[in-house]
């Protein structure tokens, strides 16, 4: 999914909720749906890495071209004395 279709997608969501046609927290989770498909189907060149390891970087996922940029992501993220691993994920 590219920038400009996920825009759409969650401009669409935010319509139908000002319009009565969704409730707010229909919304949160079709905007987090939008979000997820974004980052793991992104177009750019990027590639989507989760982060394991130390408890305040376990789970977080950034978008980077390589592990190691993934890797400095996090650490730009929790700070830098983490110990953090990073996967690619498909």
């Amino acid at each position: 999914m590219d920038r400009i279709s996920a825009l759409r997608n969650v401009e669409e969501t935010l319509a139908a909720l000002e319009e009565g046609e969704t409730d707010l927290a229909s919304a949160e989770e079709r905007v987090c749906a939008i979000l997820r498909t974004f980052a793991t189907e992104y177009d750019g060149g990027l590639a989507a890495w989760r982060a394991s390891g130390d408890p305040a970087a376990d789970g977080l996922v950034v978008l980077a071209e390589s592990e190691r940029e993934a890797r400095e992501r996090v650490e730009d993220l929790v700070g830098p004395d983490v110990r953090v691993s990073v996967s690619r994920i498909e």
